[in-house]
């Protein structure tokens, strides 16, 4: 058989950079070098694509889309995550381009990207979600105290404040308790979460045991793999030090004492998730267990990490699948 032409897409101009290089090095070291040839592909801070390593000359979108359609590439594999990866953009220029790529398409990967809307389309799907108040930046610098007096009365203690357009938990504040009645700790969190955007998320904190669990489409058909759940070593939740240090956090597939009702109910809710969103190839969906025995829906990750400590690929190996074999799934699933 013919050898596939992947271009494999890396980086880019996020906050979430660095993990993405990771996820798109892991990618290039296990792609099948019998089934396919790799075209690596840096796309540095600026938004420039480079093809031949960092001493490259940089190239502009549309130029980088002619390097793509010159190399007859087949698919492009993308490996990036945060705001340019995952909220649609980079899908955008390659549809206008021509190439097939994997994960979801421009407006389903935006909606997924956007915690308060996809937050509201889960809700509609009869999925939990944490309660949540949204920040804009607009209304923020009028009157913070009143914004985060009404949010906390709303709301409730503890609580989460993030970024709504972030993900790999990049700006989030856990706040337990308040420093005093002027919401300092609160504004100060909110202050830094909208450093990374326009929108912010004042959300219910919800104790209880972190899951996730990913969708894969074999033929166009979502099927959920094993579940995982997330004992954090470092941090109280499952931070971004916990996802990315050595030993951050205890991921156990499948969750050790739990039920086979509760384990078929993570992966239904997983899977209703992907198809609220209308995703495409994979997608992983975060969930908490409460206290209240209630199955709340955090967020779904369109393009989940792929680095040497990322959940995918141990969840996937968990359910038989190695990560030259996760890799094969999922361009499979972007040329269906």
């Amino acid at each position: 058989m013919k050898k596939l032409k992947v271009a494999v897409l890396m980086g880019g101009p996020s906050s979430e950079h660095e993990v993405s290089l990771h996820s798109g090095e892991e990618v290039l070291k296990n792609l099948d070098k019998n089934k396919y040839n790799v075209l690596p592909v840096t796309i540095d801070k600026r938004g420039f694509w480079l093809f031949t390593g960092p001493k490259s000359q940089p190239l502009s979108e549309p130029e980088g889309i002619l390097m793509l359609q010159r190399n007859n590439v087949d698919v492009a594999f993308i490996a990036m995550h945060g705001e340019y990866g995952e909220d649609g953009t980079v899908q955008y220029i390659l549809r206008a381009g021509d190439i097939p790529f994997t994960g979801s398409h421009t407006l389903q990967s935006a909606l997924a990207m956007n915690k308060a809307v996809s937050a509201s389309i889960l809700k509609n799907h009869g999925l939990m979600t944490p309660e949540f108040v949204t920040v804009h930046s607009t209304q923020w610098h009028k009157n913070p105290a009143t914004i985060v007096r009404e949010a906390v009365s709303k709301i409730g203690l503890p609580l989460v404040v993030k970024p709504s357009n972030r993900g790999s938990s990049v700006g989030v504040n856990l706040i337990r308790e308040l420093d005093n009645l002027k919401f300092t700790k609160v504004i100060q969190a909110v202050d830094h979460a909208l450093s990374f955007g326009q929108e912010a998320m004042i959300q219910k904190y919800i104790t209880g045991r972190e899951l996730t669990c990913a969708i894969l489409e074999h033929g166009g058909v979502p099927q959920p793999i094993l579940p995982t759940e997330i004992k954090p070593a470092k941090n109280d939740f499952f931070d971004y030090s916990s996802k990315y240090a050595e030993s951050g956090a205890e991921e156990i597939t499948p969750p050790e004492l739990m039920s086979k009702d509760m384990i078929k109910n993570i992966q239904e809710t997983a899977l209703t998730a992907h198809k609220a969103l209308g995703c495409r190839g994979l997608s992983r969906t975060d969930m908490i267990l409460g206290h209240d025995k209630n199955l709340y829906v955090l967020e779904v990750n369109t393009l989940p990490g792929l680095t040497s400590t990322s959940l995918l690929p141990k969840a996937a190996l968990a359910s038989g699948i190695n990560f030259p074999k996760l890799l094969d799934i999922i361009i499979d699933s972007a040329l269906v």
